[in-house]
């Protein structure tokens, strides 16, 4: 299991430098690239034993355990699971709130609507209309509210930094904000 961002990054697809949607093809040609240039065998013909070719090691050794992982379909399809998986919750831990339209306090910008949301820091999460509109969201002021103005919208969140901790809230917007 992926415990962490660092391993997030470093994924199977990373350690051989292919898409995810890469096919067996793709996949393989890069495995025999990398094995070839990383192989121990090549690496003792080098006349000084460095850090370096442990490093190459290290790297040899991951390439053969990517390579295992994505080869086989149903191995491939598991991982895969578990990547997606992971990186929900790993969203979802920093997420310190979840919230909707009704409950973010409007002020009119001018030209665009300013919305606000109090973290608990004192300081806000912030979005403007505008911003929202270039993600398809259309916003409409019904007096002190407001609502989604399409219904062709999809329901979707945005996830807010606050402006001056760490924490982040996520928008939701559902199509029960039409």
């Amino acid at each position: 299991m992926i415990l962490d961002k660092n391993a997030i990054q470093e994924t199977h697809y990373k350690v051989l430098n292919v898409k995810e949607d890469a096919n067996y093809e793709e996949i393989r040609t890069s495995y025999r690239s990398a094995v070839l240039s990383l192989h121990p065998d090549k690496l003792l013909k080098s006349s000084e034993r460095s850090s370096s070719n442990e490093i190459d090691g290290e790297r040899f050794l991951k390439v053969q355990k990517a390579w295992e992982i994505l080869s086989d379909s149903s191995s491939r399809s598991c991982y895969d699971k578990e990547l997606r998986s992971t990186r929900q919750d790993f969203l979802a831990a920093e997420v310190a709130e979840d919230l909707r339209l009704d409950d973010m306090m409007v002020e009119d910008g001018g030209e665009a609507l300013e919305l606000f949301y109090q973290c608990r820091c004192g300081d806000y999460f912030s979005v403007d209309s505008l911003e929202l509109e270039k993600m398809g969201y259309s916003l409409l002021r019904e007096g002190s509210g407001i609502s989604i103005l399409s219904v062709d919208t999809l329901p979707g969140s945005v996830i807010l930094p606050c402006g001056s901790c760490s924490l982040k809230a996520r928008l939701l917007i559902c199509m029960d904000d039409i």
